[in-house]
């Protein structure tokens, strides 16, 4: 699907929970409320930085960026929108977004050790041949919630952690990380 029709689909399952599963759970849905909110105030204040600008820019040749996510992921609430404001104004960047659990199930070709953890970035040339792929967050991130997760902690603990390196990193790690696959 497209951005704006992934934005629609959320805010369908936000005014109809009981008809989308997991969200008639009132935990899911309370997750992906907050997730809706931390989506758009990335929109809000989320710039790519000036290198960044400059290498998605340099892109004239076609590409197919795909995302696969679940509104319910507290990851993507952060990178999707950064990902999507980054490419937004380049013609030549096809940007989608794929549901993890939901057919063709994309995401049994990019496990992360063995597991499904979105958001999943695959950049495609043309041809279809995959030229990056990122995710399921930045790997400093990543290593701290691997971290996290051997000492024992809760999610409720790791969330929190998580959920505070997002806000104090302002989406500069995984402009980082792009940077290099993309140069």
């Amino acid at each position: 699907m497209t951005f704006q029709e992934y934005l629609s689909y959320f805010e369908q399952i936000l005014a109809s929970p009981e008809e989308y599963d997991p969200y008639g759970d009132a935990e899911y849905l309370n997750y992906t409320k907050l997730n809706w909110s931390r989506m758009n105030r990335w929109f809000k204040r989320f710039e790519p930085n000036d290198a960044m600008k400059n290498v998605v820019a340099s892109i004239t040749e076609p590409q197919h960026w795909i995302v696969i996510t679940e509104p319910w992921c507290g990851d993507a609430a952060h990178s999707v929108p950064q990902l999507y404001q980054i490419v937004k104004n380049n013609p030549n960047i096809d940007f989608e977004i794929q549901l993890r659990d939901t057919e063709p199930f994309l995401i049994e070709d990019y496990l992360t050790h063995g597991s499904k953890s979105i958001p999943k970035l695959i950049i495609r040339n043309d041809v279809g041949h995959d030229k990056v792929i990122w995710g399921p967050r930045p790997q400093s991130l990543q290593s701290l919630y691997i971290q996290m997760k051997d000492e024992g902690k809760s999610f409720d603990e790791i969330k929190e952690v998580m959920q505070k390196w997002y806000n104090e990193d302002k989406g500069e790690e995984l402009q980082r990380e792009l940077l290099a696959q993309l140069g």
